[in-house]
């Protein structure tokens, strides 16, 4: 009990320096715990993927049409139990700044392939009416305060012109990893105003959604599938929703490990402030540890005080760094949510601020403690005399 009085009262004797520290790894963990959310955020669409859905496009690129009549010999191949289709629109609400993700999508299959984005009995059949009907995710509309019966004027990019459209429902994500900012709304409209205003962009779609019986048959048949168009006009590449979501990251890669570098670098950075703190506070007291060797205290007992100091301090950091954390992942869902439309903290990172913290401590008292261990009885006294 004596060793632990000792290590807290030389854990905050100076507090000016003490809490410039704790202030110091706190910031750190905060930085490290907001960044491996981040990537945790650009791997959110592939955790939440469904082993039972594929994503079947042209073989050449996304960007290049599939023909409309692809769905019913897709629907023939054995083992594939619903397919849904329907195409990026890449609509501008109002300005360019106000990025979300819009589709056409056949509304019936497709909300059936994701049962994970819960609307009312009611909101479904009003959707499922209304040609110029949307569904909007409910962080989406709580953004821009929509309401069901309001319109909303799309500006559209690959499909040029302003597209009007009544939102019919607010979805729910089933559960925290659900995106709840897409807008939705019928693949026929699109494709009956293309027909009259560009009938050679008519009837084609940018995907195929597809689900199977059983999450094993999904290899199969997603080479039956490929095997179908081979050498068709438009051949197709068909992937798991996995692989497809990790194609996208994949563009991205060198972002990615950018983010995971800075905060390795953050780590490293804090290391040499608890370092430098710690070699201060042995050379401030080898007086101290000389008279407690000459009162019996052994080598083990030195070691114990200054380590245990050491993770006091960098312990302390990170609780009041992973309490910030949480406001401040709140706050960017809040500033950046359609960016980053999953951005949770997970048990991960808590676990990763946890041990880095400790890494930090151990670390950091390694020299001081072997400074402290060896030295002499004689030469300690000399410094206090």
């Amino acid at each position: 009990m004596m060793l632990f009085r000792l290590l807290f009262r030389n854990a905050f004797r100076n507090r000016l320096r003490s809490g410039l520290t704790i202030l110091g790894v706190a910031v750190a963990i905060l930085a490290f715990g907001l960044l491996r959310t981040l990537i945790g955020a650009w791997y959110a669409g592939v955790e939440a993927s469904s082993a039972t859905r594929l994503v079947t496009r042209n073989a050449i690129s996304l960007i290049f049409p599939l023909p409309f009549s692809y769905k019913e010999k897709i629907r023939q191949v054995s083992g594939v139990q619903t397919v849904s289709w329907g195409n990026w629109f890449g609509g501008i609400y109002i300005d360019e700044k106000n990025f979300f993700a819009n589709f056409a999508v056949d509304p019936e299959t497709y909300l059936g392939l994701y049962p994970e984005y819960t609307l009312s009995p009611e909101e479904k059949a009003a959707f499922f009416r209304d040609r110029k009907g949307f569904v909007a995710g409910r962080k989406l509309a709580e953004k821009y305060r929509w309401r069901p019966g309001d319109t909303v004027t799309l500006k559209g990019t690959i499909f040029p012109g302003n597209w009007d459209f009544v939102l019919r429902g607010i979805y729910r994500g089933r559960d925290e990893s659900v995106d709840e900012t897409q807008f939705i709304f019928q693949w026929d409209y699109l494709n009956e105003t293309l027909k009259k205003a560009a009938p050679g962009r008519a009837d084609q779609v940018g995907f195929y959604m597809v689900g199977v019986n059983r999450p094993e048959v999904a290899g199969e048949v997603a080479a039956a599938i490929d095997r179908m168009f081979r050498n068709s006009m438009a051949e197709t590449l068909t992937e798991t929703e996995k692989a497809f979501q990790l194609g996208f990251i994949a563009m991205t890669g060198a972002i990615v490990v950018a983010i995971q570098i800075v905060s390795f670098v953050v780590i490293i950075i804090i290391l040499a402030v608890v370092a430098n703190t710690m070699a201060m506070t042995t050379r401030e007291r080898f007086g101290e540890y000389a008279v407690l060797k000459t009162l019996g205290f052994r080598a083990r007992h030195l070691a114990a005080l200054i380590l245990g100091e050491s993770l006091v301090i960098t312990l302390s950091g990170c609780a009041l760094g992973i309490a910030l954390t949480y406001p401040a992942a709140a706050l960017i869902k809040t500033k950046l949510g359609t960016y980053f439309p999953i951005f949770n903290i997970s048990a991960n990172t808590l676990y990763l601020d946890l041990a880095a913290a400790l890494l930090v401590g151990v670390v950091a008292a390694l020299i001081p403690l072997q400074r402290a261990m060896g030295i002499r009885i004689a030469e300690g006294l000399r410094r206090i005399a």
